[in-house]
């Protein structure tokens, strides 16, 4: 496929965005209701909770969450109430965006389903890592997590657009290419529209800056790049070839870019547990 179509396939999909004609999904009411609920300093976790009871996909992962070995509950909880009130407002709120995530964007050919999955895996991944390495900037884990789960999420329009333009969906290696080049727009404009906090768009946005080095305190950004390069160790990517020396967020974080978070014996384990318990 030459390099005219792939640039009139982002010029069009550029131009869907700018005019607002390229569709991205509003968050369900369900997600929503969650999310104002948390925010209500009268709100109690039992309020929270029923809310969550009204779907019960939700209700479901959550309880497999609170009872994974991300929280390590000495006791098995089996009610929305309980799990709410382990896992705390910053999981509880994450934990319902990322599925509401898994069940917006649902792929109707073989090829989407297949990028789709390995998008989740991929995020998966990098999420988990993302939690490991937050303590090394004194950042919250779970936020950390969210930011790893969401930093690809423009890809998911692409995905999903690319069901409706055969020359885009017969062609995946240019599909691919298409997604690299336009995913941090698309994530931008995506968590913007879905109004979340400015560290979360600017995951979306600047993941893929592996030179960015904005001086300050480490940040989510940091944190998701050095994730997201370490998430290519030893894989064929790439990315697995950068020198991590050469990347700021390494320095920022105070990271030994000689070892690997992943290989660590303790933390590798975690980062496994974690990313089975974010699984589709």
């Amino acid at each position: 496929m030459s390099n005219d179509i792939k640039e009139r396939i982002l010029n069009a999909l550029i131009e869907e965005l700018e005019q607002d004609k390229l569709v991205l999904p509003s968050l369900p009411e369900v997600a929503l209701k969650v999310r104002d609920t948390l925010d209500d300093e009268n709100a109690s976790f039992k309020d929270v909770a029923k809310v969550i009871s009204t779907d019960a996909a939700l209700s479901a992962k959550l309880l497999q969450v609170s009872n994974s070995p991300l929280l390590r509950g000495s006791t098995h909880v089996d009610s929305v109430d309980v799990a709410v009130t382990r896992m705390g407002n910053t999981m509880v709120k994450n934990c319902v965006n990322s599925l509401i995530v898994q069940q917006m964007f649902q792929p109707t050919t073989e090829i989407t389903d297949q990028l789709f999955r390995s998008f989740w895996e991929h995020s998966s991944e990098v999420a988990a890592i993302s939690h490991a390495l937050a303590g090394f900037a004194r950042l919250k884990p779970d936020q950390a997590m969210f930011a790893g789960l969401v930093h690809d999420i423009g890809a998911l329009p692409i995905i999903k657009r690319a069901e409706d333009m055969p020359e885009l969906l017969n062609d995946v290696p240019l599909l691919i290419e298409v997604i690299y080049d336009l995913h941090t727009t698309m994530g931008e404009a995506l968590m913007k529209k879905w109004d979340f906090p400015p560290e979360i768009i600017a995951v979306a946005r600047e993941h893929e800056n592996i030179d960015r080095d904005p001086g300050g305190a480490p940040d989510l950004v940091d944190i998701v790049i050095a994730a997201n390069l370490q998430s290519y160790f030893g894989k064929k990517h790439p990315l697995a070839e950068v020198a991590w020396g050469k990347v700021p967020a390494f320095a920022r974080l105070g990271l030994d870019t000689e070892i690997s978070v992943i290989d660590m014996e303790e933390t590798g384990e975690s980062i496994k547990e974690i990313q089975e318990s974010l699984r589709m």
